[in-house]
């Protein structure tokens, strides 16, 4: 039987020498070197896996990969989403309704995960399984346990997985970081996210049949089954505790995430607390995770990481009106970052100090680091697979799940309504079995997120 290109590519990567595979020195080039083409597929194509489409398939001619497959439950959204693919690289993608479908295909070299957040994981491991290389969405997984399964199957199977926060990849706020790691400030001994984002209610429906060409029991997957409810699917997914976050764990993983690098902390925080509810709207809408959220987290050297999730009327916070953002307090001062933008102000007196607008923020007198790949969170990903190295990766999947346990064990307290002790090595609550039965799910067959990958 013909061998096939990615079973050439892996004896490459186990260290059989060219000469054994028969390759000459110019195919060996053509095989692993820059100008080898990448297929991709996207699964999850509505919202931001729309994005994902014209990200990947615009990047089609500069970095030379090709959106082989779209894949969604939703067929009822194929004929735009190719249409636009087509558009932007030539070549219109196949099409399919089924994931496992994607990783049967062994001329697809990467994936791009874009489903609601309790999909996640099972995707990954499953696409790592197949030799996919994976760029999954944040939050990284629905609840803690799968997500460590996700870091544990990237490194079984010697998968790159690249975890989308973009953050990490902008040349501006990794400045800012680099900023605060060289004691800009002095010792950062505070962070703080905020995700203020009005949602209004999206109401209430009863329970109905499916959509033609929505393949809805596919969409349910690794949850519990639950009937099709207009209100839970499409968007609303997020809102309900089955197959979302709410917003501290959906817009808030971006802010968690700068939150904890600003810190400098590499590990998980050792207790937890988390209030809130869901104002106004609770007699019109099916919403079950809050709209209002304040969630406070210590570290072992007892410095905090702050998040406030504020889903009503409010005001911005700081310089820069800072609503989608984070802030960090230092011995000698403190910054602000809203997008791309950060200022500092230094002593008593909140003296402006260094910031984005800066000459010196322009070139390389900060001493950060650019991302591999040129910028770009999605170019950062392609670099990272064509060299071969997880560390050339923004945020590897470690990265993105440490950040992703946050809003996680946020939404445990939340939910418990009670301060958590966190044992930061074993990824769980401290004897409190309540607590810790919420990391994890059971698992509806055959969509399991298996104990080893």
């Amino acid at each position: 039987m013909k061998e096939s290109r990615r079973d050439s590519l892996k004896k490459i990567a186990t260290g059989i020498t060219i000469g054994a595979l028969g390759f000459t020195a110019k195919s060996y080039a053509r095989i692993i070197g820059a100008n080898e083409r990448l297929n991709l597929a996207v699964i999850g194509i509505r919202g931001q896996g729309f994005g994902h489409i014209r990200r990947w398939a615009g990047l089609s001619k500069t970095e030379n990969v090709l959106l082989k497959t779209i894949c969604d439950i939703d067929t009822r959204l194929f004929d735009e989403r190719v249409a636009k693919a087509a558009e932007l690289q030539g070549q219109a993608p196949a099409t399919e309704y089924d994931l496992r479908r994607i990783f049967d295909d062994k001329d697809i070299d990467a994936v791009s995960i874009a489903t609601p957040n309790h999909w996640h994981a099972l995707a990954t491991i499953w696409a790592c399984q197949a030799g996919k290389h994976v760029y999954v969405e944040k939050p990284s997984c629905h609840n803690v346990w799968e997500g460590r399964k996700m870091v544990e199957a990237a490194r079984k199977y010697n998968r790159i997985v690249q975890v989308g926060f973009q953050n990490r990849s902008i040349n501006n706020v990794r400045k800012a970081i680099q900023f605060l790691h060289d004691g800009g400030i002095g010792e950062v001994y505070m962070a703080r996210g905020t995700c203020f984002k009005p949602r209004d209610s999206f109401g209430m429906a009863p329970d109905s049949q499916p959509p033609e060409g929505v393949h809805y029991d596919l969409w349910v997957g690794p949850a519990e089954f639950f009937p099709y409810n207009e209100k839970k699917f499409h968007y609303n997914w997020h809102w309900h505790w089955a197959t979302g976050n709410g917003d501290t764990g959906n817009q808030g993983p971006h802010q968690f995430d700068i939150a904890r690098w600003g810190l400098n902390k590499q590990t998980h925080p050792v207790r937890v607390q988390s209030m809130g509810g869901y104002f106004k709207f609770g007699d019109v809408c099916s919403q079950e995770t809050p709209n209002t959220q304040m969630s406070v987290f210590e570290y072992a050297d007892g410095k905090i990481l702050e998040f406030e999730t504020r889903g009503l009327y409010t005001n911005g916070e700081a310089d820069l009106e800072v609503k989608i953002g984070n802030l960090f307090y230092g011995t000698e001062g403190w910054m602000e970052i809203n997008g791309s933008k950060w200022k500092t102000f230094m002593g008593r007196k909140n003296e402006p100090g260094p910031s984005s607008d800066d000459p010196a923020a322009e070139g390389e007198a900060l001493g950060y680091l650019a991302a591999p790949g040129g910028g770009g969170h999605y170019r950062n990903f392609l670099s990272a697979i064509r060299s071969g190295k997880r560390s050339d990766l923004t945020c590897d999947i470690e990265e993105g799940h440490i950040s992703s346990c946050l809003p996680h064990f946020a939404n445990v307290a939340y939910r418990l309504g009670r301060e958590l002790r966190i044992d930061p090595d074993q990824e769980r609550f401290m004897n409190d079995p309540k607590a810790n039965k919420l990391l994890s799910r059971a698992y509806r067959p055959p969509y399991v997120v298996p104990k080893e990958v």
